[in-house]
């Protein structure tokens, strides 16, 4: 089995890249010569990816016009939220027709690139074998931004747990199937809801990535990037 679906987050407005987000949605700014969000469908075919799915909200228009003229050769399709329903509700809103098939996740924040492709395919495998959430986190030792306070530590056999002092940053990728949200009846939430959820039943896995972890948080940070030699 090869898992052949995923997600883009891209319906936020991206306030923290002011004043570049006044006329560009954040998921269209570009890092070098691609935009975040062309990493990220690359990044997704490269790794097998057949159909993607993408949530969107503030200027959603320039992101269906750049599907458009790029003219990817898998199947991607755009769901407007009328509402910013947060991460999780954004998940569970526009995965509908993935039915019970496990899908990737990707925020677009993460500048993406070929690096990352066997550290996701490791991730798919640990999926298959444990048959359970898998995240794919980074020491925050490797973060360009030191501004990261830590999202999650390991415990044994890979689970995640959270503590006051955590040395893991969530990357942006994961691994998940829509089951995680059965106990939500919420419209509206975070991803840190199932999170939560998922570690008290000791459920949610995580995978390290060795990877040197650049991340568009803010404008600041992006002229930052704007000085390094990316390889794509």
């Amino acid at each position: 089995m090869q898992i052949n679906k995923a997600m883009i987050l891209a319906a936020g407005y991206g306030k923290r890249m002011l004043p570049l987000t006044e006329k560009v949605p954040k998921p269209l700014i570009k890092i070098g010569i691609k935009s975040l969000l062309e990493r990220s469908i690359e990044l997704l075919i490269k790794i097998g990816i057949k159909e993607i799915k993408i949530n969107t909200h503030y200027l959603s228009a320039q992101i269906e016009n750049f599907l458009k003229e790029k003219k990817y050769e898998i199947s991607i399709t755009t769901i407007y939220e009328e509402e910013l329903l947060d991460t999780g509700g954004g998940i569970f809103n526009a995965t509908k027709e993935f039915g019970e098939d496990p899908f990737y996740v990707l925020n677009p924040d993460t500048v993406w690139n070929r690096s990352y492709y066997e550290e996701l395919k490791i991730l798919e495998n640990f999926y298959l074998i444990k048959k359970s959430p898998v995240l794919l986190l980074v020491n925050k030792k490797n973060s360009h931004d030191k501004s990261f306070k830590g999202d999650f530590n390991f415990k044994a056999n890979n689970l995640l747990k959270r503590e006051s002092n955590n040395l893991f940053i969530f990357t942006g990728a994961q691994i998940i199937d829509r089951s995680v949200f059965y106990d939500v009846k919420m419209k509206v939430f975070s991803m840190n809801l199932i999170w939560d959820n998922l570690i008290q039943k000791q459920k949610l896995f995580g995978q390290e990535s060795n990877q040197t972890f650049f991340h568009v948080n803010n404008f600041q940070v992006y002229k930052e990037l704007e000085k390094i030699k990316f390889i794509d």
